[in-house]
């Protein structure tokens, strides 16, 4: 706040007062007006893992514990994301080189951002992210591609040093923890108003679903959710939690529920074939190639192709080609047309609400029929992200 000018003028020199002291007084002022509003101090967070944190008044250093974490930092900051980077996880352009290539295009600098590791958990260097210096790490809540909060003795380090470790989590229970991640991120970044906007919004269009399922209660079509094709030749890898849950949330009748023994595993192709699920859904690990091998590699594979610079035509293409393996071309719903994928990096991602709304569509074409996901996630990436939407990220048999 300005000082008054009658209390100002109490505090000049009188004709015999030292010229010193009026200088002195003249950079004290100047210091006081220079100090920025975050100097009021730390604050206190309690992250997705119940730890109360105290974070820095002033947060210019960041580790991210996934580098998949970038597009929900990018939503809290409305310029550069990657300025405040000291370091980060390679697991981004190695699980979504397409992905991280338009990031790269827009952010240049994200190539010379120090990697602590590369996709896997196991990889992460806390020597290498202590050389770093790093005020706040942000980790995804039971690790998966980064430490996790049961890695006691890399967080012990990180902690001892100073820094600050939060977590937050998109991936075991992303509809209830997604607006508490992005309140928790606000928070860390001094960006409350800005992550109470998105999850508004965020809020809005889960309620969608979410109440016409309630008031209208349809039949659940049984579905088989297949996870991420071709990256295995047999069959059937599946979920019921991650994407497992918005599919639930679609109102959808997970033909896995009950049959595994945690998140993720493996289903009896004899079982499928006996059982005849309505519907088929694959998640897509497949990308637009970024070099030659990669080309080759895709071409190989029996991958479906969706997310940052897929095409229509490419996206179906490549749902059609994995549909003709042996243990999924026999199922009633693949023969009938009921077929459908979708980006599979939705399971750990805060727009997971736009995958809820395209399942939601493919189960009940009729009930949701006035539904426009594309145009949801056009909105959540005009207001929230400092990138284009250019891909398709869902795709069906059929047009």
């Amino acid at each position: 706040m300005p000082m008054p000018v009658q209390n100002f003028c109490a505090f000049l020199p009188q004709p015999r007062a030292s010229v010193g002291l009026f200088f002195r007084l003249l950079r004290l002022i100047a210091l006081l007006t220079a100090l920025p509003a975050s100097a009021n101090g730390p604050v206190t967070v309690t992250d997705l893992a119940g730890r109360s944190v105290r974070i820095p008044a002033r947060v210019e250093r960041i580790l991210l514990g996934e580098g998949r974490l970038l597009p929900a930092l990018a939503i809290l900051e409305p310029g550069d994301p990657s300025a405040r980077l000291a370091g980060m996880m390679g697991d981004f352009e190695q699980l979504d080189a397409a992905g991280y290539a338009q990031w790269r295009e827009r952010f240049p600098r994200l190539d010379a951002v120090p990697r602590v590791g590369r996709s896997q958990a196991g990889s992460f260097s806390d020597e290498r992210a202590l050389q770093l210096r790093p005020q706040v790490a942000i980790f995804g809540l039971g690790g998966g591609h980064g430490p996790g909060e049961r890695d006691r003795e890399a967080l012990a380090r990180l902690e001892a040093a100073g820094v600050a470790v939060v977590f937050v989590d998109f991936r075991h229970d992303p509809l209830g923890n997604t607006p508490r991640s992005i309140r928790v991120l606000g928070q860390v970044l001094g960006q409350s108003e800005r992550a109470a906007a998105f999850n508004a919004y965020w809020q809005q269009q889960l309620q969608r679903v979410r109440q016409r399922l309630a008031e209208r209660k349809p039949a659940a079509p049984t579905v088989f959710l297949e996870s991420r094709v071709g990256l295995m030749s047999e069959c059937c890898d599946t979920m019921v939690g991650m994407m497992g849950r918005l599919l639930d949330a679609a109102g959808g009748r997970n033909v896995a529920r009950g049959l595994l023994p945690g998140e993720q595993g493996m289903l009896n192709p004899e079982l499928l074939l006996a059982r005849q699920p309505a519907v088929y859904i694959g998640t897509a690990i497949g990308s637009v190639p970024q070099t030659p091998q990669q080309q080759r590699q895709q071409q190989a594979s029996q991958r479906i192709v969706l997310g940052a610079g897929a095409t229509p035509e490419m996206a179906r293409a490549s749902l059609r080609g994995s549909l003709r393996r042996p243990l999924i071309s026999p199922l009633q719903a693949v023969q009938q047309g009921r077929a459908h994928a979708i980006w599979h990096h939705f399971y750990n991602s805060p727009f997971n609400v736009v995958a809820v709304q395209a399942m939601a569509q493919w189960l009940h074409p009729d009930l949701f029929a006035d539904l426009d996901p594309r145009q949801t996630l056009q909105e959540m990436y005009r207001r929230f992200q400092p990138i284009a939407l250019r891909g398709e990220y869902w795709i069906s048999v059929e047009p």
